[in-house]
């Protein structure tokens, strides 16, 4: 059987799975974007669907001023006894915390808090009924300590378990009880070209542990030819038939290593080697296109509709916004069919809360396009649609009021260097903005009613991409809308989104 990698494509990095009978459910990290953490479902563990979140109401967490790298880290889902559990972090806000339900597609419970320090924290369910807490701290190596699933509170004394394998910088923690011994999987090498996942195990839950004798059991740090690149940051899973997998991060490189889409979910098969220790994908890099042998049948999706009409009381899942929404700034039904949004004086290079609306890019090879009902009365209102990795870093194509009347303004923000062409409109008519997205450029245009389409320019992807930019997200393809200083009058009225993959074999997709 062969499929595809990533099982997730797009910005959804520190993969966490769990199964419950044949339903596979997986959550990812959302650092600054809302809502929070989403939730995916699988039957056969290569095509997955979201159904949903498990941080989608403010009495949950607020972070309205939330700026960087900072935000929900590294989640960890697990199952027991007929409930959800999701543990991870708000970095900058109240740390580690818990949230359960005994309906994933469903609300989660408010946040329950867990006292500690550092980030990536896990639950570990051990047959005698006692639940154990681990997490890597601010300085590194791997802590523990009992909890009492009930309250949150520790019981005893919190120890260290494992001090890593080699680098000392060891994150990302998962225990599991697999034929009467304890097996603890992390990562190590930080979260770029040297990242790897590392196992170690042990007679008892809280150790001592000891090194895997051919660690680390997955990392491309020395296959620099390698298409995927960065991997780590595991979690294993057992099928129903009996095989065991790995869901990991990596990264597909453009050129000589840049990457722009983010951190993106992958998966490989797990063997055991005679002394029981884990081998990922029988030692072998793990590529693209993956061949493995299966027996139960695939489970394939309906493919994801290329248009969003905005006819729905609600917005789909696949739209963030960026930090916590404000619902005076959007809307579905102050023109039924047709998303509203209203600008804040924050433009997109603001580290203030902004009218943004998007979803993930989650192909090399894309169209995107949305048609804008737009009629800035004063200067400086703007709306449009763009490409955005973070606030120092984007490009924007949008219908902006200046001096001369109603512009069509294509700008680039990269660092502090700020690029625009403009284009003056003189119809008053509906503006259909159009991007174009392969490896290495991106392509902007637009067309009005029956108009000839105009080309207005590119810009690069690399000039976006983590290297250059920073932080641990991807790109973001999203409407915006804002006043430049003011708070906007004018609402911008976008009738749908259309995002087209094109051929991108490598996508994740069959």
């Amino acid at each position: 059987m062969q499929y595809h990698n990533p099982v997730l494509p797009g910005f959804y990095p520190d993969p966490s799975i769990c199964r419950v009978a044949q339903d596979y459910y997986m959550v990812t990290s959302t650092f600054e974007y809302w809502p929070g953490v989403p939730v995916f479902h699988s039957k056969d563990l290569i095509h997955w669907e979201q159904i949903g979140h498990c941080l989608t109401r403010k009495s949950q967490l607020a972070f309205d001023d939330l700026y960087g790298p900072h935000g929900i880290f590294a989640p960890t889902i697990r199952y027991d006894k007929g409930t959800f559990y999701m543990i991870t972090t708000d970095v900058r806000g109240i740390g580690h915390f818990y949230v359960y339900t005994d309906d994933p597609a469903g609300e989660w419970s408010d946040p329950v808090r867990v006292q500690g320090s550092g980030f990536d924290p896990d639950l570990f369910f051990d047959d005698d009924g006692k639940v154990y807490f681990s997490y890597h701290p601010d300085e590194g190596t791997i802590r523990q300590s009992e909890i009492d699933i009930s309250t949150g509170s520790l019981i005893g004394d919190e120890h260290c378990i494992w001090s890593g394998f080699e680098d000392k910088l060891c994150e990302a923690p998962h225990i599991y009880k697999i034929n009467g011994l304890y097996y603890l999987i992390a990562a190590e090498g930080e979260t770029y070209h040297g990242h790897m996942v590392v196992a170690a195990r042990s007679e008892t839950p809280m150790g001592p542990f000891i090194s895997c004798p051919h660690n680390p059991i997955l990392t491309h740090r020395s296959l620099g030819w390698a298409p995927i690149q960065s991997v780590g940051h595991g979690d294993l899973v057992q099928d129903h038939e009996g095989q065991w997998w790995i869901v990991f991060l990596g990264v597909r490189r453009v050129g000589w290593g840049n990457h722009h889409l983010g951190r993106e979910t992958f998966l490989a098969p797990v063997t055991w080697t005679e002394d029981d220790w884990p081998i990922v994908n029988e030692g072998n890099p793990v590529m693209p296109r993956m061949e493995v042998n299966r027996t139960h049948l695939l489970d394939p999706l309906a493919k994801y509709p290329i248009r969003d009409d905005f006819d729905n009381n609600r917005l789909s899942l696949c739209w963030n916004f960026r930090r916590q929404e404000w619902e005076e700034l959007w809307s579905l039904s102050a023109k039924p069919g047709w998303l509203m949004l209203k600008g804040l004086s924050a433009n997109l290079r603001d580290v203030n809360h902004h009218s943004f609306v998007g979803r993930r890019q989650q192909h090399m090879h894309f169209r995107a396009s949305t048609l804008l009902e737009f009629h800035p009365q004063h200067e400086g209102e703007e709306a449009g649609l763009t490409v955005f990795m973070n606030e120092q870093f984007h490009y924007t194509l949008g219908v902006i009021r200046d001096q001369a009347g109603r512009v069509i303004v294509l700008s680039k923000q990269v660092g502090d260097l700020s690029h625009s062409i403009r284009f003056p409109i003189k119809s008053e008519g509906n503006v259909r903005l159009e991007l174009k997205g392969d490896p290495t450029r991106y392509t902007f245009g637009f067309r009005i009613e029956n108009d000839p389409y105009v080309q207005l320019g590119s810009g690069e992807t690399r000039l976006l991409c983590q290297e250059i930019a920073g932080g641990f997200t991807g790109i973001y393809l999203a409407m915006y809308a804002t006043g430049n200083g003011r708070l906007s009058n004018e609402q911008a009225f976008f009738d749908w989104f259309d995002y087209e993959p094109l051929d991108d074999v490598d996508s994740g997709e069959e």
